[in-house]
């Protein structure tokens, strides 16, 4: 099926990851051209270059909480492909160690807004001036597609910080941008998508932790981790315009029939 993506330029942030790296060539395999961003990992993302050539494909470095980053960030994707159509804001960080709000540092919270939230809002920003320049064809395949997580509907003791993020790029953000889009793109849609866990490097050293893979999947219909094409492949029906062009303003749930946290086991009640 033609999902009207083909030359169609996405900028995919976090590219180098495993929802990014995936969502990218989910892309590509689509007939888009795609800026894949990375901070640190190059190697990952030069696969894409090596898979699918420079003519459809640029890995570009910017660290995303630095507003002279970002902008230089678009100019460059601007150059190679033009206007960025479709941005992924996929990059983030959840911080490994439990912390609850009584014991948490201010630089550590300052530390999350910065790299999880701030950062977006930068990318969000920076792509809604570039695309006011854009032709009105342009124009129409207009879509955000942020990566929320079950964190920002259901919180998450130990992660608030991150938590905070998510819920806010969830529900203020996607909810506010979807009525500002439309006035520079007539069918520009914003929506996001929000997983639980999912198989990715980073969070790979918390799931080898069975009681962390039992509190993730207690409330779980389907009793399993995601993979990253679980995630892609919505991120990438949610950029298409046809098939999600009357699609805006939704927080899709990817987190396999999740009821909520498991706060307190048998043996809990019972002690």
């Amino acid at each position: 099926m033609d999902l009207g993506l083909k030359d169609v330029h996405v900028l995919v942030t976090g590219a180098s990851g495993g929802i990014g790296l995936e969502t990218a060539r989910l892309f590509l395999n689509q007939g888009a051209k795609v800026s894949a961003h990375y901070r640190n990992t190059l190697s990952t993302v030069e696969q894409l270059s090596d898979e699918y050539g420079s003519r459809r494909v640029q890995s570009l470095k910017a660290d995303l909480a630095k507003e002279a980053d970002v902008a230089a960030l678009f100019r460059e994707a601007n150059q190679h492909f033009g206007p960025v159509q479709v941005v992924v804001v996929n990059h983030g960080y959840w911080p490994p160690e439990d912390v609850p709000v009584a014991r948490m540092t201010l630089e550590q919270w300052n530390a999350t807004i910065s790299t999880d939230l701030t950062s977006s809002f930068l990318v969000v920003r920076e792509y809604l001036q570039n695309l006011e320049k854009a032709s009105d064809s342009q124009k129409d395949k207009a879509a955000i597609v942020m990566i929320g997580s079950t964190a920002g509907k259901f919180g998450e003791a130990g992660h608030a910080d991150y938590a905070a993020c998510k819920s806010a790029m969830m529900y203020g953000l996607t909810m506010s941008l979807k009525n500002e889009i439309v006035k520079i793109a007539p069918r520009g849609r914003v929506n996001t998508v929000a997983p639980g866990w999912v198989r990715t490097p980073m969070a790979e050293s918390a799931l080898q932790n069975p009681n962390v893979i039992y509190r993730a999947l207690a409330t779980t219909t389907l009793k399993k981790v995601a993979e990253p094409a679980d995630i892609a492949s919505q991120i990438v029906v949610l950029s298409s315009s046809v098939l999600s062009g009357h699609v805006t303003g939704q927080v899709i749930m990817v987190e396999g029939g999740m009821e909520g946290r498991l706060l307190n086991r048998f043996e809990d009640l019972n002690a």
